[in-house]
């Protein structure tokens, strides 16, 4: 069982209050990452931020047909012609991201694994730009509903690409989660240009002031183009996630 901790920090980072085992929140987290509505609990476990969630997506799918979410069912109105849903049902997990509270370049950059790499705020896990066996995503983006996202075998929803629902909702600039390595990212605009990969590194991101970080930091971005979320790897050295 991992302990949660307590610790005075600086007010314009995190909010100062009374510690308890059964807060969805804790006082600790900084406040960036209180805006993954879709957690069911966030705490802060010595240099790591504990998240966990269930991987449902909150908007509706027409992959819910047929499970005991049939109300969040809607069938598939994108703009994808060549849309054909795969045969899989979205099932509920209980993820647990364990993410460095203060994400740093990493001296050797990891490569993605297959499933998540990642946390968006709705509580769907990222995947990397690739299927199954490490293939293109070719043919299985037209798998994809009408926000981005689909299934696997077991259920587990997820996004590979750019979560439509949440840069609908939040805006095209917003924050839209986190990878496993600590590093925020953010939707396809930025500065009011539309981000491709020319403009970011072989790991998908780029240094710069953001919203949530004054003063700056490394962030990933989503793009139309592959690898839409993640490149070569992770920029800085990545945590956990276990289901």
């Amino acid at each position: 069982m991992l302990k949660r901790f307590c610790y005075l920090l600086p007010a314009a980072l995190f909010v100062i209050a009374s510690c308890s085992k059964n807060n969805t929140t804790t006082s600790t987290v900084p406040d960036v990452y209180k805006k993954i509505y879709g957690a069911s609990d966030i705490y802060v476990d010595g240099d790591y931020v504990i998240i966990k969630s269930t991987g449902l997506p909150d908007h509706k799918s027409p992959y819910y047909q047929g499970t005991q979410w049939s109300d969040k069912y809607e069938a598939y109105n994108g703009t994808n012609p060549n849309w054909n849903q795969n045969p899989n049902k979205i099932a509920q997990f209980n993820y647990t991201f364990k993410i460095p509270l203060h994400p740093a370049e990493a001296s050797t950059h990891a490569s993605t694994p297959g499933g998540p790499i990642g946390v968006s705020l709705n509580g769907v896990p990222f995947f990397n730009q690739y299927a199954a066996m490490n293939a293109p995503l070719t043919n299985e983006i037209n798998s994809f509903d009408q926000y981005g996202g689909h299934p696997q075998q077991q259920g587990g929803y997820h996004y590979h690409v750019e979560p439509y629902y949440l840069t609908t909702t939040k805006g095209d600039t917003s924050l839209l989660g986190f990878l496993l390595d600590g590093f925020p990212v953010y939707g396809p605009v930025e500065n009011n240009k539309t981000i491709t990969d020319a403009d970011l590194d072989a790991y998908h991101g780029h240094f710069g002031v953001t919203a949530d970080y004054p003063n700056g930091i490394y962030h990933y971005h989503t793009t139309t183009e592959s690898p839409y979320i993640n490149g070569s790897g992770f920029y800085g050295t990545e945590g956990t996630v276990t289901q």
